[in-house]
């Protein structure tokens, strides 16, 4: 497992080298995912691409490298300048914002199509707060979550059964009959 994280850091500096960067990066391990942690620099849009389509790119550049060599951990997260983190932030504080809608309205909602990691991130934010479930629909690129109000429990007078009478109906079973009868 160490090595596996030596290498990873190792892979992602020489990458980085290539771009003029020159820099230590943080590593740290969540369970079976290598975490690598790039410091800020003058290179953040360039590396972070349009909407992280370039840190996407280097952490499957590095998660191929691993797999290549046989290593024992294969998952890796980059985040460039917490760039990550922060998305993160925001994306759960907007499924906070969802959330009360979905539990003001009462109906669900279906959210714009997202890639896995955000997928992860709205399920977990909305798994923290009661009144809303959310489940995944789709297949690809169009995969998306639907937020659903959770069905409110029955309340204990929807399980009541009424006692029987010596004849074998209901008290209301006898009221019903005598409004027939009159």
């Amino acid at each position: 497992m160490e090595d596996s994280i030596i290498y990873a850091k190792k892979y992602l500096e020489d990458l980085l080298s290539f771009f003029g960067l020159n820099t230590d990066i943080r590593v740290t391990r969540e369970e079976d995912v290598i975490e690598l942690s790039v410091p800020s620099s003058h290179l953040n849009g360039f590396l972070i691409g349009n909407r992280g389509d370039t840190l996407r790119a280097l952490q499957y550049l590095v998660s191929s490298a691993l797999r290549n060599q046989e290593m024992e951990l294969t998952r890796v997260n980059v985040d460039i300048a917490d760039y990550k983190k922060q998305r993160n932030d925001r994306l759960a504080e907007k499924a906070l914002g969802w959330v009360r809608k979905v539990r003001d309205t009462k109906e669900e909602m279906a959210l714009e199509p997202m890639n896995p990691a955000d997928r992860r991130v709205v399920h977990k934010a909305v798994s923290e707060l009661s009144g809303v479930e959310t489940e995944s629909h789709g297949e690809g690129r169009d995969r998306h979550i639907v937020l659903t109000p959770k069905k409110d429990k029955p309340e204990e007078e929807d399980d009541y059964e009424e006692p029987a009478l010596e004849d074998g109906t209901s008290t209301s079973d006898k009221e019903t009959t005598e409004e027939l009868e009159k």
